[in-house]
């Protein structure tokens, strides 16, 4: 028997356990009975971002921006698709900069946009700048734990 994974809804912050037998990509929350995964990135809060890495049993790409950078903007929408590329094996998630000064402090973060990969609270690998969504989905899976 496989160890189920845990989930964080991205609708609701509840965490779920799926089978690992069972698709990911058609799981829904036990508590709000959203979809665990919609091809979207999730905006998140400082202590949604924190759930998210710390629950998780997938890797998490966050991306932080913040809206009056003009390159964040341009990148949303390669992010956007990068997201329905990589779930269900990765959560996508957005965090705003100058919302989450304390994660963006903890992080390290120099430049906008930056992109952490992280795997159970523990970065993975990180990078700044405008991607296309090929080269944020290659960089992403160069990165995943094995």
């Amino acid at each position: 028997m496989t160890t189920p994974r845990h989930i964080v809804c991205p609708h609701c912050g509840a965490a779920n356990r799926v089978a690992a037998d069972r698709p990911a990509a058609q799981a829904k929350c036990g508590a709000c009975k959203a979809q665990l995964f919609d091809g979207a990135p999730h905006a998140v809060d400082e202590q949604g971002f924190d759930r998210h890495a710390q629950k998780n049993d997938i890797p998490v790409l966050v991306d932080i921006w913040a809206p009056w950078c003009g390159p964040c903007r341009s990148m949303a929408p390669q992010f956007a698709r990068a997201a329905a590329m990589l779930e269900p094996e990765v959560r996508l998630l957005k965090l705003n900069a100058d919302e989450a000064p304390q994660v963006s402090a903890r992080l390290g973060v120099r430049g906008i946009p930056a992109l952490f990969l992280l795997h159970r609270g523990q970065v993975l690998a990180q990078t700044a700048g405008v991607m296309p969504t090929e080269q944020i989905v290659r960089w992403a899976r160069e990165h995943l734990p094995a």
